[in-house]
């Protein structure tokens, strides 16, 4: 390993966030004024995502009034506090580039990822059956091998 590799090595955080292309996200970054520190939320659908290792870089893109803003974060950044997902979309893109030139509710919707979740009927009988459900009784070969140890 050379110099510049080793550096590299202890700036990458230890547990980046996973999220992807197409995902809505909330970057928590931190913002000095002064002698003060606050973290500032930007919130948007991330449209591209780039390099690799310590390098590595995303875009966040909102409409905020009506006008498109973008903001490229690096990854490993000490200034980025987290990384939250709000929705998991689904895109057939690695870069959502053309996000650019749509405009209204367009601009900022992609298709939801869709997950399995159980319906309420099926949690209800999950739940009966969690209750319901007896301890399992001892097997006799068990049984027999503690009487005859005692």
């Amino acid at each position: 390993m050379n110099l510049v590799e080793l550096i590299e090595k202890e700036q990458i955080t230890k547990e980046p966030s996973k999220f992807n292309v197409g995902d809505t996200v909330k970057v928590y970054f931190k913002i000095v004024e002064g002698t003060k520190e606050r973290i500032q939320i930007f919130e948007g659908l991330v449209i591209a995502k780039k390099n690799g290792g310590v390098r590595e870089t995303f875009t966040v893109r909102k409409i905020s009034f009506g006008v498109g803003v973008e903001r490229t974060f690096p990854l490993h950044s000490p200034r980025i506090d987290r990384v939250e997902v709000v929705r998991e979309g689904q895109v057939r893109r690695a870069k959502l580039y053309y996000i650019r030139d749509l405009t209204g509710k367009a601009a900022v919707r992609v298709k939801e990822k869709k997950t399995v979740r159980p319906t309420k009927e099926a949690k209800a009988a999950a739940k009966t059956t969690k209750a319901t459900k007896k301890p399992a009784e001892p097997k006799a070969e068990v049984v027999a091998e503690e009487a005859k140890a005692e």
